[in-house]
């Protein structure tokens, strides 16, 4: 079932298309570290960009403001403050729970950031 799941993803929209990847990266990514997921997600913004569409655009001044604090760090840096409050993590290197806690919850803020970006109205290129 999941093989024919796949073959439909086109026509599904992105709040459609990230909960599938989330249940099983490893079918886009290999083996699902958070390194490749994150790579995966660039390369997503990337191509979406090239052919027109949104891909991220946003994405990190989402995270800044629902973290509700400023820092250096791209997005992915964002999302590991989020995902880690209370924790040390030195240099970008993660223990294994800590990388399956910030690939959950980077698969829940993407949810919670095209649920936001869902309900705004369309810009119209006047606005831009």
């Amino acid at each position: 079932m999941r093989k024919h799941e796949r073959m439909s993803l086109k026509g599904r929209s992105e709040r459609e298309y990230w909960p599938f990847v989330s249940e099983g990266p490893e079918v886009f990514v290999g083996q699902a570290t958070l390194a490749r997921v994150e790579s995966f997600l660039i390369g997503y913004d990337a191509h979406a960009r090239r052919h027109g569409g949104p891909g991220l655009d946003g994405w990190r001044d989402w995270l800044v403001a629902r973290r509700g604090r400023e820092c250096q760090h791209a997005w992915m840096g964002q999302v590991r403050h989020i995902a880690l409050p209370d924790e040390s993590w030195d240099h970008w290197e993660l223990s294994p729970e800590q990388e399956e806690r910030v690939i959950t919850v980077l698969f829940a803020l993407l949810d919670e950031f095209l649920a936001e970006r869902a309900e705004e109205p369309p810009r119209s290129d006047l606005s831009a």
